[in-house]
């Protein structure tokens, strides 16, 4: 079965994002033939023209809900949602036809049940405080085969069930990466997300926070614990990205390690008090 026959549905859920989810649906519809993509926005809890924007654009369906809830949202696109391979896209990322495209035919390879963009993190005019870690973090083998941290996450139909059947998790595309072997995800070089990162390094703390919380929660799922340490940074990864160029990259692991440290005290008291909703959005990117 080839998925090029198939529709793809695209869901987006979309708290507060007046300011940017016109920026990707315009993006994603931009040289879509009509009916290429069933398109899904959530607006969940939102307070702003977040809904009125995405009914703008006539290929848009859009869910209201009272509830601020990526994860509820998300399930509640499924009730309605019928194509697949399924793709759930943050609002606040860049994403074009050509890239839903690529995505959609890494799935024809038998055994392949989950797929993410490449990315890139457009970060020129960020401070060193968010170059240096970002200069790192993209270095390390985890976040190069990992499908976390790209805002967006492909599942074949398999996959979708396999993912739903977790409990609501604060990380789902961190979850999604980890229910599955490296044989079974697939990172696809043809297809390419815009990242916006931080402006700021407490918006970028804020975001650390929340992954490593995710990290630590995914820890405490049976269908995720035992994978949930490959998500981890390790002393050596960090060692081999200084050791490729010394004096470059010294000094950034460094600052990476630092920032790390104090992202897992803030991570650690969240976890003590079972924190496991509180959404550490970053508004500076936005």
């Amino acid at each position: 079965m080839r998925y090029s026959a198939i529709v793809v549905s695209v869901v987006i859920p979309a708290h507060n994002e007046a300011s940017v989810v016109g920026r990707l649906l315009g993006g994603l519809l931009a040289g879509a033939a009509p009916g290429e993509f069933e398109v899904w926005v959530v607006a969940n809890g939102c307070s702003d023209d977040t809904a009125e924007i995405a009914g703008a654009f006539p290929d848009v369906k859009v869910l209201v809900t009272p509830q601020a809830n990526k994860h509820a949202a998300m399930r509640l696109a499924d009730e309605h949602a019928e194509g697949f391979p399924r793709l759930y896209v943050d609002a606040d990322v860049e994403l074009g036809p050509r890239d839903v495209r690529a995505l959609a035919a890494a799935f024809d390879d038998p055994g392949v049940l989950a797929a993410g963009p490449s990315r890139a993190m457009p970060a020129d005019r960020r401070p060193w405080t968010v170059r240096w870690f970002y200069d790192v973090w993209d270095e390390l083998p985890v976040v190069r085969t990992g499908l976390f941290g790209r805002g967006v996450v492909g599942v074949s139909r398999e996959g979708w069930e396999r993912l739903r059947a977790l409990p609501p998790l604060l990380g789902d595309d961190l979850a999604a990466s980890l229910l599955f072997e490296p044989s079974q995800r697939r990172v696809v070089p043809e297809s390419r997300v815009v990242v916006h990162p931080p402006r700021t390094g407490r918006a970028l703390l804020r975001i650390r926070t929340r992954a490593l919380v995710s990290t630590l929660q995914a820890a405490d799922d049976p269908a995720l614990s035992s994978a949930s340490g490959s998500a981890r940074t390790s002393l050596s990864d960090l060692l081999a990205v200084a050791g490729a160029a010394p004096f470059r990259a010294t000094p950034k692991v460094a600052w990476f390690f630092a920032l790390t440290v104090a992202t897992k005290l803030r991570a650690r008291r969240a976890v003590r008090t079972k924190d496991f909703r509180t959404w550490h959005r970053d508004d500076t990117s936005r």
